[in-house]
């Protein structure tokens, strides 16, 4: 996955692109409660929106707009949960309400994470010859890899309805069959005797979720039948939802028994946590072996570049280059924002320094559907963060300036090993300066990338001399070049908010730079 810059998409808030689907009668047959179609969140201001129900995202929208993400520079499109849904909003819980976080009450399964039937295609998604399958065969005809989220922790919510609703707290095998039933039951009122009740965890999880019981001999070839279909279908990797949550020895078996089958497959996980040390555990080989989004990196980030006077030497203990937690801090999942938190909060040259430091640095960049427009900057769950893109958001990106540096920038990745998968050894980072080398060298393969950026508003001057080696360096954004003579230094200007990238295929024959390579190969991932 390192040469594939990943474009995230909450699928029902992308593009509508097959209006057939949307299922707007769902559940109103039985009243205002329970109809799924278009539910605004009370509360909101003048002027602002959110919504909770069904806005007719689908696999059409996605696939009629593949061009667009492609044409940004992406190889990758990471979509929602795709499993079967309830069909009534929750009446249970506490009321969804402007700004407020876990709270169901009124929602719907938009987003996919209330999964019921495992096994099955929600309703929402597919159309006339367009399911999963020809989903992933679209994209991949597009240059797209499909990274598929999955959730092993929870179902659907389950308990404090008023009256038990259908589906809710329920899970069925790929047959059809109710495997698994909460009831209407709070956690510490299920009987671990009744096997539809003992699949669940007798205690509570997030918000009224049902918990599966990760230690009944049920749930895990339950979710391995499921999540491999899926692969068979084309998923080529995975996000891993709440992982967290769930012991490290359940994904250690989980992981072992996907890769039996397909070795190799990449799977990343959402420990939602900023402490490097805990989110660390899930990389290491006795535990999940997965990679993970990097919040750790994301807090800093987001600090940095919603702040005009942020100071680039900020990145450099998050970074972990050497001496770090991780198994190998060059394969994590870097971002900025996304469908769980606020969107961040910067002006359009915050979004564009952002981005030339995403598709630059070390790790694998997400970018949050609409970020390429700054969209919806600053807003929270039920505040606005998940609100609908659709094509006015695709024709807008057209002459955003934030759209047009971030599709330079990620292209330059998307053509450069020294950029996606290079050991990265860095020169400054203070103040609106960064200075850094990427270097690749591999099976005979070898590039070096010299990467320049300023934050600032001014044009920045720059000298690099140190580690610096001879020969004709290319810059990868423009036609220029630059030649080094040996003991001499490359001397560039960068424009306020810019970035430049110059580029030497040569083996590395500096000892300065075989030194500090040396130190970084040696530093970057932990003893096993």
């Amino acid at each position: 996955m390192a040469s594939d810059a990943v474009y995230f998409v909450l699928t029902d808030r992308f593009v509508n692109g097959d209006t057939s689907n949307d299922q707007r009668e769902q559940g109103k047959a039985k009243g205002d409660a329970f109809y799924t179609f278009d539910r605004p969140v009370p509360g909101a201001p003048a002027g602002k929106h959110d919504n909770i129900g069904y806005l007719g995202g689908d696999f059409k929208g996605i696939a009629d707009h593949a061009q667009y993400i492609r044409d940004m520079g992406f190889g990758a499109v990471w979509i929602t949960p795709i499993v079967d849904q309830p069909d009534e909003a929750f009446t249970g819980g506490e009321p969804a309400k402007w700004g407020g976080f876990w709270t169901d009450g009124g929602k719907t399964g938009y987003h996919g994470y209330w999964g019921v039937n495992f096994y099955r295609l929600d309703e929402h998604l597919p159309s006339p010859g367009l399911d999963f399958r020809a989903l992933t065969k679209t994209l991949r005809a597009h240059g797209l890899k499909t990274v598929l989220d999955i959730v092993a922790n929870h179902g659907s919510p389950a308990y404090t309805m008023p009256v038990d609703q259908p589906k809710f707290g329920e899970i069925y095998d790929g047959g059809g069959k109710l495997i698994a039933d909460h009831m209407n039951l709070p956690p510490d009122k299920l009987d671990p005797n009744n096997p539809l009740n003992a699949f669940y965890n007798r205690k509570a999880g997030i918000a009224q979720l049902s918990d599966l019981n990760e230690n009944d001999p049920r749930m895990l070839p339950y979710l391995l039948g499921a999540y491999q279909q899926w692969i068979d279908q084309g998923a080529d990797a995975f996000r891993i939802d709440t992982i967290g949550w769930l012991p490290h020895t359940f994904w250690h078996a989980f992981t072992q028994k996907i890769r039996e089958k397909h070795p190799g497959f990449f799977m990343f996980g959402e420990a939602f946590d900023y402490d490097a040390n805990k989110i660390a555990e899930h990389t290491w080989a006795e535990n999940a072996n997965v990679s993970v989004l990097d919040f750790p990196l994301k807090q800093a980030l987001a600090s940095l570049f919603e702040k005009p006077a942020g100071d680039f030497a900020t990145l450099a203990e998050p970074l972990h280059l050497t001496g770090g937690p991780y198994a190998n801090p060059y394969e994590l999942m870097t971002f900025y924002d996304n469908h769980d938190m606020p969107r961040m909060n910067a002006g359009d040259n915050g979004f564009i320094d952002a981005n030339n430091w995403l598709f630059t640095a070390r790790g694998i960049p997400v970018i949050y559907y609409g970020s390429e427009i700054g969209f919806e900057r600053g807003a929270a769950e039920h505040a606005g963060n998940r609100n609908y893109f659709g094509v006015e958001g695709i024709a807008a990106a057209k002459t955003h300036p934030i759209h047009a540096a971030l599709a330079r920038i990620a292209k330059v990745r998307a053509a450069s090993p020294a950029l996606q998968r290079g050991l990265q050894v860095n020169l400054e980072l203070k103040g609106d300066r960064a200075a850094f080398y990427r270097v690749y060298q591999h099976g005979g393969e070898h590039q070096l990338a010299l990467v320049l950026l300023n934050k600032g508003d001014a044009p920045q001057d720059f000298a690099i001399d140190a580690m610096l080696q001879a020969g004709r360096w290319r810059s990868a954004l423009d036609e220029g070049a630059i030649d080094v003579a040996r003991g001499s230094s490359l001397k560039t200007r960068v424009p306020g908010h810019g970035v430049q990238v110059y580029l030497l295929d040569a083996a590395v024959s500096d000892p300065g730079l075989l030194a500090a390579l040396d130190a970084a190969m040696a530093g970057a991932r932990r003893p096993q």
